[in-house]
């Protein structure tokens, strides 16, 4: 179970990362009306991808896994914060991206 949950918050973190990228891509083009959905998309996989993460964690202590807890709770913050900010970030550009092309 945590095998997948990993894997599964691992591909939600690219995904997060990969939208506001396809929109950043997309900018030069004049019809580009879905941006705040890809936006909101990506803001949603990187929630789900900590959900699962946290998840994770607590499936560790339930089953008092607390060598694995030790091992791997440093790199799991570090990443977990690494993933917040840069999808905060990314989604942040766009928004100013696309705000300015709003108002001109």
């Amino acid at each position: 179970m945590i095998a997948l949950l990993n894997l599964g918050s691992l591909i939600l973190g690219l995904i997060a990362w990969a939208l506001p990228v396809i929109n950043l891509a997309r900018y030069e083009k004049s019809n580009n009306r879905y941006w705040v959905f890809l936006s909101i998309m990506s803001i949603s996989a990187c929630a789900i991808s900590l959900c699962f993460q946290i998840y994770s964690t607590y499936d560790r202590v339930k089953s008092e896994d607390w060598s694995a807890l030790m091992d791997t709770m440093e790199a799991t913050a570090t990443v977990s914060a690494i993933l917040l900010i840069f999808t905060i970030l990314l989604n942040a550009v766009t928004l100013v991206l696309y705000r300015k092309r709003l108002t001109k």
